[in-house]
């Protein structure tokens, strides 16, 4: 086990998932990540607000396939245990699973950063393929290349947090271009990638042109029906949660009504209604009903958008607030830009964040708890100058 490769990180993050009172099983995705490994070079991108199960969900897709351990204990219990392609591909295939927000948090400027990740994945390979002569100054797309060249090793990728390094300051736009020509050099045109798993925020589309990651498949929380039901909660998921708790607290100050009412409002295209997992799960924990997930994330910046009335874009807001729905063109790559200039780049970005839901051509602000967040800020004055 390595570092990077195969890493024990993935089996301890799932395996104490998996424990929780309020885990749901979710593992039913691995059946459709299998049909694709099995076709092999498949690349999958899925983009969706801050604390929705990504890394949950990224953790899960690692503890299955890498062969560093065996997590047979966690997933014979599960739904997955039951696809027949089961023991044919638990703990079978070499991982590479890169949480890029680890190393982004801790480096000082982008060469840190992907010295740091391109070093330690190389040591990871070089470990384990001991048989293999890697050049001294070769790049890690070599070693890969020549280890499948000599073994006809295959990986699975999976990169948690693809564009945590892009909300760093000290990344300029240079960096980011380095960062996605990184990504594509590993991933697209090689012969051993059975898989690529990557997760964001930010949608890939926009990088999308030339020579660069087009080789993705994206699903967005808006508009594509696929995985829709594994990242969020489903009515009668929330439903299941309910009872749990119901079983498990004597004095109860939280209804079902209020986990509707806080929590729900998300829309996808084939599951339906979605509710936030982190919130939900935060407010049975704690038998409290509160706005637990406004408080992470960039509101903070968008929300002078609004304050300072960019493109008259305060006037929709009260009305969202007021529970009308508005009509906006949403594009979500609109959101990877520095500076949003109108109503709609404004829009777009909420919504690729979680902070407005999207259907039908119009936005509306999805629950309470993002409804009080948006009261105070229409409240704000513009500061001076």
């Amino acid at each position: 086990m390595g570092y990077y490769l195969n890493s024990h990180k993935v089996y301890s993050l799932y395996e104490s998932e998996a424990k929780k009172p309020y885990f749901i099983d979710k593992t039913n995705m691995l059946s459709e990540l299998i049909t694709l490994v099995e076709q092999g070079n498949h690349h999958v991108c899925i983009t969706r607000p801050r604390r929705f199960g990504k890394s949950v969900m990224a953790s899960m897709v690692g503890a299955f396939f890498s062969r560093g351990f065996d997590s047979s204990s966690i997933f014979d219990s599960l739904n997955i245990a039951d696809d027949q392609k089961y023991r044919e591909h638990l703990n079978r295939h070499d991982v590479i699973y890169i949480d890029f927000s680890e190393t982004a948090n801790i480096s000082k400027n982008y060469q840190e950063f992907i010295d740091s990740i391109t070093g330690i994945l190389r040591e990871d390979l070089h470990e384990a393929y001991p048989d293999v002569k890697f050049w001294e100054k070769a790049a890690a797309v070599q070693d890969l290349r020549k280890i499948h060249e000599k073994t006809k090793s295959s990986f699975i990728f999976i990169f948690d947090e693809w564009d945590c390094i892009f909300h760093k300051k000290y990344t300029t736009d240079d960096d980011r271009e380095r960062f996605i020509s990184f990504l594509a050099s590993l991933t697209k045109g090689t012969g051993y990638v059975s898989l690529s798993y990557m997760t964001g925020v930010l949608p890939v589309a926009k990088y999308s042109s030339g020579s660069t990651i087009n080789h993705f498949t994206e699903y967005t929380m808006a508009t594509d029906d696929k995985f829709s039901e594994y990242f969020g909660f489903t009515e009668s998921e929330t439903d299941e949660l309910y009872r749990r708790y119901e079983s498990r607290v004597s004095v109860r100050n939280v209804s079902r009504y209020d986990l509707k009412l806080w929590y729900d409002g998300y829309h996808t295209p084939s599951a339906g209604r979605m509710y936030n997992p982190r919130s939900v799960v935060l407010a049975l924990d704690r038998n409290r009903v509160r706005s637990y997930w406004t408080t992470t994330g960039p509101y903070s910046e968008i929300s002078e958008y609004i304050v300072n009335d960019i493109d008259g874009v305060k006037k929709d807001v009260a009305l969202m607030v007021a529970g009308e729905a508005v009509p906006a063109d949403v594009e979500e790559f609109a959101a990877t830009a520095m500076h949003l200039s109108t109503r709609d780049e404004i829009f777009s970005a909420m919504v690729v964040y979680g902070f407005l839901n999207y259907e039908d051509g119009n936005v509306h602000i999805p629950n309470r708890e993002l409804t009080d967040e948006f009261a105070k800020t229409i409240r704000r004055e513009k500061k001076p100058g």
